[in-house]
């Protein structure tokens, strides 16, 4: 396994990591997902661990905490060799403060985190939306508390935008609080978005990329293709509504692509997804889920081997979409493009 420091941090995690949403299997998405109990969870961390996989990425709203009951169940007994990643900050009840990113918040569900993991520490702590109804001040200084008083090692977000994040890191830096090192963002080959200003600002600010769903909501498994209908026991047909979307001609493009890979290099559809990933800039740990040992081990078969330039260049052109304003002028004329030149073209840059 390939160990990459946590953008700018000192911290090293895994290139892949373990996503803990099958775990607990409570309500319409999360049952969908998977209902992976202590013993078969015990048994993919076992794996997880033999191959270095050793991050676990979960969240208080996966199946209402059991998700985070589960995992720490399955890691007892051997805390020190794993690294533990949560979040908060979406409704975990319907109370004036069961949401968001307020001081009581955020320090409730700390120590609620702490309980169902059984752990005495969080190592990297992450806020699940941006709370637009709490001062960033106050979010902060409850942050660096929790890292001060050794609760939580490292801070991180998740689906922010832009100048939620930029503005973050400003007052933190104003404040001399800690800093945000991770962002954990949807990216995938049916979703690069993530591209045109997050990924500029994680390279300009030293924040690096954690993946979630890197396979595009489950359809690049390689069951999805062309001309078929989706299979019978795909998730998708409960769950697709709740993921990021994509056109049926866009899924299918990029999918062409990857069977033509698949053939070439003898790898399985998702493998090359994940590869791919694993060369784009800013990438520190992409997390992969799995139900099963076979699920699991396949995709754990996404390192150790590498994309040529000519596949790399081949899915980036599949993968490629206009860029929404006000990028499109930056990428379309000369002139624009020779004031700012894109920090992004293929894989010519290395991950972080």
């Amino acid at each position: 396994m390939e160990y990459r420091r946590l953008g700018a941090s000192g911290l090293k995690v895994p290139a892949l990591s373990f996503g803990a949403g099958t775990f607990g299997g409570r309500g319409p998405l999360f049952g969908a997902w998977g209902s992976t109990d202590a013993r078969e969870a015990r048994h993919l961390v076992d794996i997880c661990l033999e191959n270095g996989v050793t991050m676990f990425d979960t969240a208080d709203v996966y199946s209402d905490g059991a998700s985070e009951e589960v995992l720490g169940q399955a890691i007892r007994g051997r805390r020190d060799e794993v690294l533990l990643s949560t979040k908060s900050g979406l409704p975990m009840g319907d109370g004036p403060n069961d949401a968001g990113s307020a001081r009581l918040r955020l320090i409730r569900a700390c120590e609620d985190a702490l309980r169902r993991l059984g752990t005495d520490h969080i190592d990297l702590f992450q806020l699940h939306a941006f709370d637009a109804g709490t001062p960033i001040e106050e979010v902060l200084s409850t942050l660096d508390g929790l890292v001060q008083a050794g609760k939580v090692r490292y801070l991180g977000v998740s689906n922010f935008a832009g100048w939620q994040l930029m503005k973050s890191l400003a007052v933190a830096e104003r404040r001399h609080h800690q800093r945000y090192v991770a962002h954990q963002v949807y990216y995938s080959l049916l979703g690069r978005d993530y591209e045109w200003d997050l990924m500029p600002l994680g390279i300009d600010q030293g924040v690096g990329a954690v993946v979630w769903s890197p396979l595009g909501w489950g359809r690049l498994t390689g069951r999805v293709r062309r001309g078929q209908p989706l299979p019978a026991q795909s998730r998708l047909h409960q769950t697709a509504d709740y993921g990021p979307p994509v056109r049926d001609e866009d899924l299918f493009r990029v999918v062409d692509a990857l069977e033509e890979i698949a053939q070439e290099t003898g790898r399985a559809v998702p493998q090359i997804a994940l590869n791919w990933l694993l060369r784009r800039p800013t990438v520190s740990s992409v997390v992969i889920g799995a139900r099963n040992e076979a699920q699991l081990r396949q995709n754990l078969g996404a390192v150790g081997w590498t994309l040529t330039a000519d596949q790399m260049a081949r899915l980036d052109a599949a993968s490629a979409r206009t860029a929404p304003y006000p990028h499109f002028p930056y990428h379309r004329q000369e002139g624009f493009a020779r004031l700012n030149p894109p920090v992004v073209r293929g894989a010519d840059r290395p991950a972080a």
